[in-house]
């Protein structure tokens, strides 16, 4: 028996990631943060995606994690209550705006406590699985693997059998593109429709609701990276987008960011 403790955002990445623990056969706890984010329809995704795989027979349970009152206290564009977050792509110099303060080490700690207790419960090895990947290093110091080990050899020191817990981060040097493959991929070897599974997942970091249904921008950071990695693979992004003349097809987000250019931080 597998297990492994997956940092659930709802977004493209760790959804990949949830797929790919569970076609290599590991009964996944996904743990869903909500640290007041503006863009907190992710979480309700995460929670649809883990919900449709369990009814698919699959090993998958999952957990809302709410850091009720912190988000007042940090000082990020990607909270609520922070000033407009940036258009671009990740490498330009705006987008650390939107770096949350030490945001991965508080889930870290999390995290560790969850794969420790599963670990002490199961009496076996457990695997916090992390969705991080080349993209993210740029802009993001808690997302290169210097900060990962440091935080693991704290980890270790401050407690009894922490070995018993280690990571598993297999994109941490891919870009999206391949991550993506890697999630068709599994959708296949687990009998799955990628577009049930990708129309659960929300990678906007600038939400747009229109008459009470959120769709995804197409001109912000991380749905660029997104809609990059679709157009690579000759698919369709099932997700739904808008813009401020309201819902569009995906054709129209395709065309602006082929119209702009291609910018892949991973590559």
């Amino acid at each position: 028996m597998k297990y492994a403790v997956l940092s659930h955002s709802g977004g493209l990445d760790s959804s990949t990631l949830l797929l790919r623990l569970l076609q290599e056969g590991y009964h996944v706890t996904a743990l869903h943060f909500d640290y007041g984010q503006k863009h907190k329809i992710e979480i309700e995704c995460a929670a649809k995606l883990c919900d449709h795989l369990k009814q698919r027979g699959l090993a998958v349970k999952h957990q809302r994690i709410t850091l009720e009152g912190l988000a007042p206290l940090l000082h990020s564009h990607l909270v609520s209550g922070g000033d407009e977050v940036p258009e671009g792509h990740y490498h330009d110099d705006n987008m650390k705006a939107t770096v949350v303060p030490n945001r991965n080490k508080i889930f870290s700690s999390i995290i560790q406590a969850v794969a420790l207790s599963t670990a002490e419960q199961q009496n076996t090895t457990v695997n916090i699985a992390l969705g991080i990947h080349a993209g993210d290093h740029v802009i993001y110091p808690d997302c290169r693997p210097a900060f990962r080990e440091a935080d693991y050899q704290a980890f270790v020191l401050g407690n009894w059998n922490a070995e018993q817990v280690t990571y598993y981060t297999p994109y941490i040097e891919l870009d999206k593109t391949a991550i993506l493959k890697d999630g068709l991929r599994c959708c296949d070897a687990l009998g799955l429709d990628y577009r049930e599974i990708y129309s659960r997942t929300f990678t906007s970091y600038k939400p747009i609701n229109i008459d009470g249904q959120w769709y995804s921008d197409y001109k912000s950071a991380s749905s660029l990276e997104r809609i990059e990695a679709f157009i690579a693979l000759g698919i369709d992004d099932p997700t739904l987008y808008a813009d401020e003349n309201g819902p569009q097809p995906f054709s129209v987000a395709k065309a602006h960011v082929e119209e702009n250019g291609f910018e892949r931080s991973g590559k």
